[in-house]
């Protein structure tokens, strides 16, 4: 994959399955090297467990390969578990497990923040640190959050590619993974304030989740077109809605429908070439699950503290803290141009 710094939201993929299976993903990654989120020499080895919100996602499986290099590099014990697909009540079960297991941070991409928020605070309760990257829990069940993009960057990135796809008028639908999702909640928030700045001649007209499924994804863009016959865009803003939505198009026969939305660059090409998909916007997948394997570790050994500007990560070098959040960066937007110099 060509390397680039895509200056630096939760993304949604094809899942591998259905059903919660309780199989846990470890990651026992060893190795030395030292990085400036902490040095990797003797003493306690450092336990991270690190939940995705959907381990069969493709999405997370990109940054859980971040997540191992960093591991390797930091000498961190990684464990890597979560749902087969979004489910709050299951992301609470290992949580408490690995409260119980006693681990020294736990790192969670939170599907549902109240839900989550009570098991995270009883974890900072037993001295865990927490970490949220990817989609945050409320501000005090967690430390910091690593955060892929500001969430007004990636509201106003989207919407921005979704005005040059409509010519700055007509309708559109927005497809979500669910409607209790605060990150793409806060993301839509963002749109919408963009476009009632931006673009007054821009309406949108349906709102749907598509619960992380590719089918469920087509089957909700399928719905939108046949109810809304103006709507000249649909806008993804969970990665498996991305492809689907592109598809439903497709089969529509509509060549006046475009589709944007936030994914990975492979499974989009085809639509991106077919003229039906104009842009995919995203981040460095792989870069944001190692920053949060970075950021763990230094909270863990004590040179990651409030009050702090920068952090020093590997590869990424110094990276911004805003508050109590660590800035991968802002969002890349991949179009017919450029989509092909990248593979993942």
């Amino acid at each position: 994959m060509k390397k680039l710094l895509l200056v630096s939201f939760s993304l949604c993929l094809v899942l591998a399955g259905s059903g919660c299976k309780k199989q846990s993903a470890e990651t026992a990654a060893g190795g030395g090297g030292s990085a400036g989120g902490g040095s990797a020499g003797g003493g306690k080895q450092i336990t991270v467990a690190m939940m995705p919100k959907s381990k069969g996602n493709a999405y997370f499986i990109s940054c859980k390969k971040g997540a191992e290099a960093a591991a390797k590099e930091l000498n961190v014990k990684l464990l890597w578990d979560g749902p087969t697909e979004p489910d709050p009540a299951r992301q609470n079960e290992i949580v408490e497990t690995w409260i119980t297991r006693g681990v020294d941070v736990i790192a969670a991409s939170v599907e549902n923040r109240e839900g989550l928020s009570t098991a995270l605070r009883k974890a900072k309760q037993k001295g865990i640190k927490v970490v949220t990257w990817d989609a945050d829990a409320e501000k005090d069940a967690r430390d910091f959050l690593v955060n892929q993009a500001t969430p007004e960057g990636i509201g106003f990135a989207l919407m921005d590619e979704g005005a040059k796809a409509l010519g700055d008028k007509g309708e559109f639908a927005i497809i979500t993974s669910s409607l209790t999702a605060a990150n793409q909640n806060e993301w839509i928030k963002y749109i919408e304030q963009r476009r009632s700045e931006k673009y007054p001649d821009i309406k949108q007209v349906a709102l749907r989740p598509c619960d992380d499924l590719k089918d469920k994804a087509f089957s909700e863009a399928t719905a939108i077109l046949n109810s809304n016959p103006n709507v000249k865009l649909i806008m993804a803003v969970c990665s498996p809605a991305v492809p689907g939505a592109a598809e439903a198009v497709k089969q529509s026969g509509r060549n006046d429908v475009k589709v944007v939305g936030l994914g990975l660059p492979n499974e989009n090409k085809r639509y991106v070439h077919d003229s039906i998909t104009t842009a995919v916007v995203l981040w460095n997948t792989e870069d944001l699950g190692y920053l949060t394997v970075y950021a763990s570790k230094a909270l863990a050994d004590g040179t990651l503290k409030p009050g702090a500007t920068s952090l020093s990560g590997g590869r990424l070098k110094d990276v911004e803290i805003k508050g109590d959040n660590v800035l991968l960066g802002k969002p890349f937007s991949f179009t017919k141009e450029n989509i092909d110099k990248f593979d993942f």
